[in-house]
């Protein structure tokens, strides 16, 4: 049975969120890291652990809490109805905040691990010839984290495909607008369409497995090379 267009609907919402959480991501994810790679702060434990906390909380308490926030009595909603914006929720807007903060250790982690790797040395050679942060980060910290951030993204994008929980507490169940297509097979399943949720599950599942493949057949060639 062929996909619909509803589905069809669905594949590129999904895409789409999926493109751009990974993005915003990388941009906020990368100092987030960096930091966390280089600090001796008190903090860093604390930080850490609020990033990390997406890893051990179920997604529905997750959406629950966003839900709360971003609701009309919510305190980011009540900010978002001050600035003529609405609330967030039901919305692909929302779809988005929620998928960078359960997306978001899939990005930090890879990108802390990667600054980490660099060590302080490449740093201390940059300082020695007078480089500024922002071209000690360019030339030096991007080239040599670069493996990092290839990893980051393909996990960040990969695991805001496969969300669920949390799209739908945020975003509901609206076509067009927020329906994903781990929401649009739900909607198969319970309506007993056995043969389009299939069509659409096949899809998620090559899809999670060329991704890992990609993932671990790179890091077993750099192992080789190395």
């Amino acid at each position: 049975m062929p996909l619909t267009s509803a589905d069809y609907s669905a594949i590129w919402l999904t895409l789409k969120l999926a493109s751009l959480t990974t993005v915003i991501l990388l941009l906020i994810g990368t100092p987030v890291a960096l930091w966390l790679s280089r600090t001796r702060s008190w903090l860093r434990g604390p930080v850490g652990a609020v990033v990390a906390l997406p890893l051990v909380l179920p997604p529905t308490v997750i959406g629950f809490y966003l839900l709360l926030a971003l609701g009309p009595n919510g305190w980011i909603g009540q900010l978002t109805q001050a600035l003529g914006l609405g609330t967030l929720t039901f919305s692909f807007a929302g779809l988005v905040v929620g998928s960078v903060i359960y997306s978001m250790p899939f990005v930090v982690q890879p990108l802390q691990n990667a600054f980490s790797a660099i060590g302080s040395r490449p740093l201390e050679v940059a300082a020695t010839l007078r480089a500024g942060p922002w071209d000690t980060f360019f030339s030096v910290i991007l080239p040599l984290a670069r493996p990092g951030f290839i990893t980051a993204a393909i996990l960040g994008f990969a695991h805001t495909v496969g969300e669920f929980g949390v799209v739908l507490m945020i975003g509901g169940n609206i076509p067009d607008k927020t329906r994903v297509v781990s929401v649009q097979i739900y909607d198969h399943v319970e309506a007993l369409e056995y043969a389009q949720a299939h069509w659409l599950a096949a899809a998620m599942l090559v899809f999670s497995f060329v991704v890992l493949l990609a993932l671990y057949t790179r890091r077993r060639t750099r192992t080789a090379w190395s």
